[in-house]
């Protein structure tokens, strides 16, 4: 893998986690506590789905 190519799919992967991230912190109560999503989980749930396949 070139240097090129690691460092786009960093930053497609930082991009992921980030817009995750918001979309998670968006959700309104009612929906995140019926999904189980605490709000000091987000940010693990976000870096789970996009660091962690």
């Amino acid at each position: 893998m070139t240097l090129l190519t690691n460092l786009r799919g960093r930053a497609a992967r930082a991009v992921a986690y980030r817009r995750t991230l918001r979309e998670l912190r968006g959700l309104n109560s009612t929906i995140a506590r019926d999904l189980d999503i605490a709000p000091g989980d987000v940010r693990r749930i976000a870096r789970e789905a996009v660091y962690a396949h």
